[in-house]
């Protein structure tokens, strides 16, 4: 028995099919191989986040795999899901959900041009609109880190903190997304391997050439604030 009240147990079972969910667009939009990658969500309302198991194909993915977790990155015990190992980047997750309240969802990949960038420790520079659009400026680079504890979770956080970027291209690893939601996070996971694939195809071309601060400046604020219907999450 977890002892949670009626509307943490539907939060939590909101949030298990959400991520659930979610992965699929992962493999949908080829940002991931096998098993590699995750989603996770921070439930409302309680310390808890929402994550997938360890090792799991995608096709086997269902609400009641997903495991429950605390902000220390411990499995919930006597919830579906927790006798599994939660995704081996579990810590990372529950460091930046510690750290970083305002964040509702978190994923890694392992998507083809964000990872090159990230294994020449570069960050991609704003060429594009749509990168000032959905980043603000620049996709940086975070530290190298080793898997296992909370050491890449606080490079996300050392990184992203103050920064504009949901995105960190984490040195010789790859690209781990934040967002009010876990939905934005994947929305975040997509853009930054699209804008990683047309900047990479550009400088084959020639020099690039940088979108000056204040330009960067009106494009990010007019997507973030007037872009879209008032109604939906613009990101």
């Amino acid at each position: 028995m977890t002892g949670w009240t009626d509307e943490v147990e539907a939060a939590v079972e909101a949030v298990r099919a959400d991520v659930a969910r979610l992965h699929a667009e992962l493999v949908r939009y080829g940002l991931v191989v096998w098993t590699a990658g995750n989603v996770s969500g921070r439930v409302p309302g309680a310390d808890l986040f929402v994550i997938k198991p360890s090792g799991v194909s995608y096709d086997d993915l269902t609400p009641e795999s997903m495991i429950v977790c605390d902000l220390d990155g411990h499995a919930v015990p006597g919830t579906p899901g927790s006798e599994r190992s939660p995704s081996s980047d579990t810590a990372a997750h529950a460091y930046v959900y510690r750290e970083m309240p305002e964040v509702g969802g978190v994923v890694h990949t392992h998507s083809t041009y964000a990872v090159g960038w990230a294994a020449r420790n570069e960050e991609i520079p704003c060429v594009v609109t749509a990168m000032a659009d959905e980043f603000g400026g620049p996709v940086p680079i975070g530290p190298f880190a080793i898997i296992g504890d909370d050491s890449i979770g606080r490079g996300i956080v050392e990184t992203l903190r103050g920064h504009r970027s949901r995105a960190v291209l984490m040195a010789n690893h790859g690209p781990f997304t934040i967002g009010v939601t876990a939905k934005d996070a994947v929305k975040a996971a997509v853009m930054v391997e699209d804008v990683a694939r047309t900047v990479e195809i550009a400088r084959q071309g020639g020099p690039l050439v940088p979108i000056p601060q204040d330009a960067i400046d009106k494009l990010y604020d007019r997507y973030q604030n007037v872009y879209g219907q008032a109604s939906d999450d613009r990101r």
